[in-house]
């Protein structure tokens, strides 16, 4: 059995090569592609035209990789989006986790990563670069969990939003420092070095839903 693809990407080139790429993987074949968010919405209200997996651009016109994910979270919440950008920004990345991407891959992407992640997200639901996959993996992260203390599970939360450390700080009723605190304690307890490291412990762990 093979599973569907759909490229979205508003490089026409860029797509028909990411497209013969997945084309070549034993597990995937493309379905179609599309320019944008919008055209991607539009062809999905045929149910002939639903994939199992979007490899989704995000700076696209009409509608955006960030801005369609969020819809297809709401609106076909089985169909796994997996964010293939050039995109490394870590607000970027953030937004998309957020979104409810699965993973996210720059395009300068190998292709056999690319071919792991389309079969990891098929398989296991979710895909992460090495860097940050650590903290889903970890055999002790049970342990790691019973660490975290009441305020800390409240930052994790608040971190998962938009806002900025300073606007967690005024809704936590705390100084910017002892947020940093927070922070920084968590970044050691959890073994990761960022922000989004923080969301997809939190994702793993239930705390936030995309």
């Amino acid at each position: 059995m093979k599973y569907s693809v759909v490229v979205v990407d508003d490089h026409y080139l860029l797509s028909q090569a990411i497209g013969g790429m997945v084309q070549g993987f034993e597990k995937f074949d493309v379905l179609y592609l599309c320019k944008n968010g919008q055209e991607l919405l539009d062809k999905l209200k045929e149910p002939n035209n639903i994939p199992d997996i979007v490899l989704m651009d995000i700076k696209m016109p009409i509608l955006n990789g960030i801005e369609t994910t969020e819809i297809i979270n709401k609106e076909y919440p089985n169909l796994k989006v997996l964010a293939l950008s050039i995109e490394e920004d870590e607000y970027t990345i953030l937004k998309m986790l957020r979104a409810g991407a699965r993973g996210y891959l720059l395009k300068d992407t190998k292709k056999e990563i690319l071919e792991e992640a389309l079969t990891k997200v098929i398989e296991e639901g979710s895909y992460y670069t090495n860097n940050v996959s650590k903290i889903l993996t970890d055999s002790h992260e049970n342990d790691v969990r019973t660490e975290i203390k009441d305020r800390e599970l409240e930052f994790i939360k608040l971190a998962c939003t938009e806002m900025n450390y300073r606007e967690i700080a005024d809704i936590m009723c705390c100084s910017y420092k002892t947020v940093e605190g927070y922070r920084d304690s968590l970044y050691r307890k959890l073994g990761i070095k960022n922000r989004i490291g923080l969301v997809l412990f939190a994702i793993h762990h239930n705390l936030f839903t995309p």
